[in-house]
């Protein structure tokens, strides 16, 4: 079947198309009205409503604070299966600037990173799903909240997400504004890289800006310091492994004060990798590099490393199951199975550390689309009846009914 550009196969597709416009004024609706991590009060009050109106068999709420779960039970249960689809709710600290009728009509947040559509997708999954129910087992629709940094994917497992609903298997998307509409990517193993945050507190001297000989200066010892830790990966890392650091905030002394030396400085900054064995060597020598450059002043200097996100790693059967049910709607020639890792992070990875699943691409932009996180950027609502059908054929094929 073929819906504006998109050329999809499958019943589950041209039935989710028929209530295309519906999805659509959702997707709408929520990127009108963004909240932030653990207050999509409005937001989940949405999801709640529409799975009542799907037909969802139960919909429980206030899971992780603020997240939805659905439980939609197949034409038979055979064998007591079940299946986890999940999408993020949340949106982000940021001015939107772009002018269409459904903007933010909220100051300072914004859905730039498209969870209004992925959002609308899974419940365009769950309708169809309830509609037909044309699989044997149990489908769990997961409304996360606070994605973006505030670890909801943890909070939804501590709050016995997976003890409550223990599927056997959990499945997520992302769209993707560098891919082509009808476009799917994925691959094996690591997908997304492990985001950690680093605080490193350099304690010097303060003193006068004519007299620094007096002085043990923190902003020096600082800059030698932002130098030094580009070695890390370069002369620590293996070529083949991925690593990154970067050091994106400094704070010391006073603009109004040009001659003061201030006492402290402190820079913040991010690490990402992919395997904890590299994760673990970048710690031990950002601790012993600071430490030895801040010596070398008369200085002293602590790090302070956080593990907020692990890395996104498929399992290497699930992923390569998402790739075929995606081939099976797009055709082989959309679907890449090889992509690139990105060394952004995603907080699904909490859910892969307890359950095998994938984490999957669905493109949405091609050339010339505003990127992710950006002021102008916009989820394209032409893919919702893909991603709702991705969705929902991971459930059919997962949990294929038995045949005559």
């Amino acid at each position: 079947m073929q819906s504006g550009r998109l050329k999809v196969n499958g019943r589950a597709f041209a039935h989710i198309a028929q209530f295309h416009p519906e999805l659509t004024a959702l997707r709408r609706d929520l990127h009108a009205h963004p909240e932030l991590g653990f207050e999509e009060i409005y937001t989940s009050g949405r999801v709640r409503e529409a799975l009542k109106l799907c037909g969802v068999d139960e919909v429980h709420t206030g899971i992780g604070k603020t997240g939805v779960v659905g439980v939609i039970k197949g034409r038979q249960d055979t064998g007591g299966r079940m299946v986890g689809l999940r999408a993020d709710m949340d949106a982000l600290t940021m001015c939107e600037d772009n002018e269409f009728a459904w903007k933010s009509t909220r100051g300072g947040m914004m859905h730039g990173c498209g969870h209004d559509g992925h959002t609308a997708m899974l419940v365009g999954a769950a309708r169809y799903l309830a509609e037909t129910r044309n699989f044997d087992g149990t489908a769990v629709v997961i409304f996360q909240p606070g994605e973006e940094g505030f670890a909801g994917a943890k909070a939804m497992i501590e709050d016995g997400l997976f003890d409550r609903f223990p599927v056997e298997a959990v499945y997520a998307m992302h769209n993707w504004p560098g891919m082509k509409p009808g476009m799917v990517g994925i691959t094996p193993g690591p997908l997304m890289a492990a985001a950690d945050r680093i605080t490193i507190e350099i304690t010097g001297k303060g003193g006068h800006g004519a007299h620094p000989y007096l002085a043990v200066d923190p902003v020096l010892v600082a800059a030698h310091i932002i130098t030094a830790v580009q070695s890390i990966v370069s002369r620590n890392v293996r070529p083949v492994e991925g690593a990154v650091i970067s050091l994106c905030a400094m704070h010391a002394g006073d603009l109004h004060a040009m001659s003061v030396i201030p006492g402290k400085a402190t820079l913040v900054g991010t690490v990402r990798t992919f395997r904890p064995e590299v994760q673990t060597l970048v710690e031990r020598r950002l601790n012993e590099l600071c430490s030895a450059v801040a010596l070398g002043f008369g200085a002293t200097a602590s790090v302070r490393y956080e593990r907020v996100y692990p890395a996104t790693v498929n399992s290497i059967r699930e992923a390569a199951f998402a790739a075929g049910v995606a081939q099976s709607l797009v055709g082989a020639d959309h679907v890449v199975q090889d992509m690139e890792p990105s060394m952004g992070a995603e907080d699904f990875s909490f859910m892969l550390q307890v359950k095998p699943g994938a984490y999957m691409r669905i493109g949405q932009g091609g050339e010339g689309s505003c990127f992710l996180h950006n002021s102008r950027y916009d989820f394209n609502d032409e893919i919702l009846p893909l991603g709702s059908a991705l969705h929902a054929g991971l459930v059919e094929h997962s949990l294929p009914l038995p045949r005559p």
